[in-house]
């Protein structure tokens, strides 16, 4: 789905609870670009953290895929961006490597900070590799999250619970990890809705978390039942357990 760039447009999780009425703290403030393909979630994260006397965060801009991502974080040049993992046009590791030299700048540095409904060690790691300063999951209260951008601005990492454990052992092996041709056939959209198959989720259940509709879980669910030669749920729940992709 693509939306059009907005210069002061509307964001937001649409899992976190309750107004960040006080999350900034006095004097704090931020600005922000959202960085998601769902209009809902952003609309959702602008109502939650976008009340900018209250939260001391302000949204500068929103973009919908990779594209618009670049063009409006390079035209804003924010502190912070929330920074969705799968996106149109190369997902969120595309944007960090378009956005490299932003990163970079010793006297405005931009900071990212991933914000998505993965929690895959795949994707935590790619994004941290890639530059971003945290990942939290769209699981995260408003409050917790306006915490998040004000540490991540003051150059602190910021991660979900448990999800720095995969940070941590990937940057402590030299090794690399083996490459499953397999898996390295689903498209990242298939191997988030693989995931909560083999969770025991049901399709509607799915199309909730992923803002997809029943239609495109179904086939999703086809196209990998497909591409891994598997018969059924049954078959892609043991085949996901055997690689600890649950």
């Amino acid at each position: 789905m693509s939306d059009p760039t907005e210069a002061n447009g509307t964001t937001g999780p649409a899992e976190a609870a309750g107004p960040a009425a006080s999350g900034g703290g006095p004097g704090r403030h931020a600005r922000v670009v959202l960085v998601d393909d769902h209009r809902m979630f952003r609309t959702g994260v602008q109502a939650e953290i976008g009340q900018t006397e209250q939260t001391g965060v302000e949204v500068v801009g929103e973009a919908a895929d990779v594209d618009q991502a670049v063009t409006v974080i390079t035209a804003t040049r924010p502190e912070v961006v929330l920074l969705d993992v799968h996106l149109p046009g190369g997902g969120g590791v595309e944007v960090l490597r378009r956005c490299a030299p932003l990163m970079g700048d010793t006297e405005q540095p931009v900071r990212f900070l991933a914000l998505s409904v993965s929690d895959a060690a795949e994707d935590v790691i790619g994004v941290i590799r890639g530059g971003a300063r945290g990942y939290v999951t769209k699981t995260i209260t408003g409050t917790d999250l306006v915490d998040s951008i004000f540490r991540v601005q003051e150059g602190d990492a910021v991660f979900s619970p448990r999800l720095a454990g995969f940070v941590l052992d990937a940057f402590a092996s030299t090794d690399a990890p083996p490459v499953d041709e397999d898996l390295d056939r689903l498209t990242q959209r298939e191997r988030e809705v693989l995931r909560l198959i083999a969770r025991g989720y049901a399709y509607k259940e799915i199309a909730k978390q992923l803002y997809i509709s029943v239609k495109t879980v179904e086939s999703h669910v086809s196209a990998v039942l497909r591409k891994l030669q598997l018969s059924n749920r049954h078959e892609l729940t043991r085949w996901a357990t055997a690689r600890r992709l649950v």
